[in-house]
């Protein structure tokens, strides 16, 4: 298992500055380089139509908002970067365990648990479950209160499904007619945590990833 996770290193510190420098130094040139061609604009003008004084402070001040917007994007984009890697420090520790979602589970012949959702409408109610291709391959009936239940993982005859990702929901049904199909949370087990554009992302056994702020519960496998 792997924890993709990114810390600050003197080195990676010192890019950082070189990077502060070159964005800076990049700011700068175009700052001269606007003023250039400003120059080159009053020393052209038209000395019977000159440009009104008020339309050069107009530009610098268009200038001047620009370069200050591009230093507020930088900094909001190192600040949300920094909140990233502080969250995925509070999940590392989660590489290892085993996470309450609403996904599809990876199935390797050990009983999966399942939390079923309740409808209050319905009197009957049954566990659905299909496989990586969207094809049912069970349909057995649960309490309506639904609640935390384990998944065998086997047909009627008792052999074993094949290892694979399944999909959990509840069909919920009032007098023999179906009302809701709601999904079903599961505990798959975590291998890995890393950042992916800013967001702490999760990945399940069997390649499953999604964002750690979907995850309702964590435990200890077993």
């Amino acid at each position: 298992m792997e924890i993709a996770q990114t810390y600050s290193t003197g080195s990676g510190a010192n890019a950082a500055s070189q990077s502060d420098k070159s964005k800076n130094s990049a700011i700068s040139s175009d700052f001269e380089t606007f003023l250039k061609m400003l120059t080159v604009q009053m020393e052209n003008q038209d000395p019977l139509n000159p440009v009104d004084s008020a339309d050069y402070a107009v530009q610098l001040a268009t200038f001047s908002g620009v370069e200050q917007q591009v230093q507020t994007n930088d900094l909001l984009a190192s600040l949300g970067q920094q909140m990233g890697l502080t969250g995925l420090s509070q999940i590392a520790g989660w590489v290892g365990m085993e996470a309450r979602v609403e996904a599809p589970v990876y199935f390797d012949g050990a009983p999966v648990t399942v939390f079923a959702p309740s409808n209050t409408s319905a009197d009957q109610a049954f566990l659905v479950v299909r496989d990586s291709s969207g094809t049912q391959v069970d349909h057995s009936e649960i309490d309506p209160a639904g609640g935390q239940m384990q998944w065998a993982g086997v047909d009627s005859s008792g052999a074993p499904f094949p290892p694979g990702t399944y999909s959990f929901s509840v069909e919920s049904r009032a007098s023999d007619a179906v009302i809701s199909t709601d999904a079903a949370q599961v505990y798959a087990l975590v291998t890995e945590a890393k950042l992916n554009n800013g967001v702490a992302i999760v990945a399940l056994a069997g390649g499953n990833e999604l964002p750690a702020d979907q995850i309702s519960a964590i435990r200890t496998p077993g």
